[in-house]
């Protein structure tokens, strides 16, 4: 797989604005209480994580979950050393979970990851911006605007941060899915929901492997990139390569449509060179035989590190005996998070494409 590397260095400074933006329920524009709230939370997690690093010689994500175990459950876990149960125990006394909203939770949360992330070295180890997420949870929105339940899946989910994000901005009933083949993200992915207070199935398996899952209203998805070393398996996807490996997106995105309704909706986060690359052609005839193409957003380019790393937002419908082509599909290069005023005038363009635009 090829690592792709979010610009971390600007995702806080973003938040607030589009906080603003979005108008999003929980957000505070940056309220002083809710910032300190923040603050001592990830600190505490930032302690509690560090004297079990030091302690038991565990890497920074690894103590991390053992740190949220406590704290959900306001207990050390069994089988720690004497030190660390003693030190937990103690640091529990010090923090009081049910004074902290959801977005100081998901906040703290997020930072201990990012912390974290920072220094791993696996590939996988990354986390979609709370940015990205909340502007994907705001289209979430706009596409199901219409439905009164909505059952929503994300195949590679990591953290879960983008997951959680998006089930925030559905307010209705929903039914969440997600998988995630990594252990450790997959328990912080559970620590996180069951913290914020969120129902989500979780399946710890490959994401390309069948799921014992009933087809759902919308997928969201922040896509690994790379090659899917496992051909006899790629064999069976119409996406396979015609010689070596598949590309691993590829296979997502037809995996994804699978599990996906006649007329349900899938927003992906693409590489910005996912119809230049090799195996393209083949794609592209893909999505025309089963899905309408609805948009493709361009992310500014201060969310990535390089050009070569630059990503996209790219929505589709699955095709049904219902559905349509639409005439304009939704178009757009979005500017800076932090230009409040070039922010708001996208999201007004955005907001007449779904007034003027029929998804029925």
């Amino acid at each position: 797989m090829i690592p792709f590397f979010w610009n971390f260095g600007t995702i806080i400074s973003n938040l607030i604005v589009l906080y603003k933006s979005l108008k999003l329920p929980n957000s505070n524009g940056g309220n002083k209480m809710e910032d300190t709230n923040v603050v001592e939370l990830y600190e505490w997690l930032d302690e509690a994580t560090t004297v079990i690093q030091q302690q038991m010689d565990e890497p920074y994500l690894e103590g991390l979950t053992i740190a949220l175990e406590a704290l959900f459950y306001n207990d050390a876990p069994e089988g720690l050393n004497d030190i660390v149960s003693k030190k937990l125990t103690e640091a529990l006394e010090e923090i009081d979970l049910e004074t902290k909203s959801t977005l100081t939770i998901r906040k703290a949360i997020q930072l201990a990851v990012l912390k974290g992330m920072k220094d791993a070295t696996q590939y996988n180890h990354m986390i979609t911006p709370e940015t990205i997420s909340m502007f994907i949870g705001y289209l979430a929105e706009k596409l199901t605007e219409k439905q009164d339940t909505v059952r929503v899946f994300d195949p590679v989910s990591g953290t879960a941060n983008l997951l959680l994000i998006v089930l925030d901005h559905l307010k209705k009933d929903t039914a969440a899915y997600a998988s995630e083949i990594d252990a450790t993200l997959l328990q912080l992915a559970l620590l996180n929901a069951n913290l914020q207070k969120k129902r989500v199935e979780y399946f710890h398996q490959d994401s390309l492997r069948p799921f014992l899952l009933d087809p759902v209203d919308l997928v969201v998805a922040d896509l690994p990139v790379g090659y899917y070393p496992d051909d006899a398996h790629a064999a069976g996807f119409e996406l396979n390569a015609d010689e070596g490996h598949a590309f691993a997106h590829h296979l997502l995105i037809e995996q994804s449509l699978h599990y996906t309704k006649e007329g349900g909706y899938l927003i992906f986060v693409i590489p910005e060179f996912l119809f230049q690359s090799e195996q393209a052609d083949k794609l592209h005839a893909f999505i025309q035989k089963h899905a309408h193409i609805i948009g493709l957003l361009q992310l500014p380019d201060t969310a990535f590190q390089s050009e070569d790393h630059k990503k996209s937002i790219f929505i589709l419908r699955k095709k049904g005996e219902d559905t349509k082509d639409v005439q304009q599909p939704l178009l757009a290069m979005l500017p800076s998070f932090k230009d409040t005023g070039a922010m708001e005038n996208v999201l007004v363009k955005i907001n007449q494409w779904f007034e003027q635009t029929d998804l029925a």
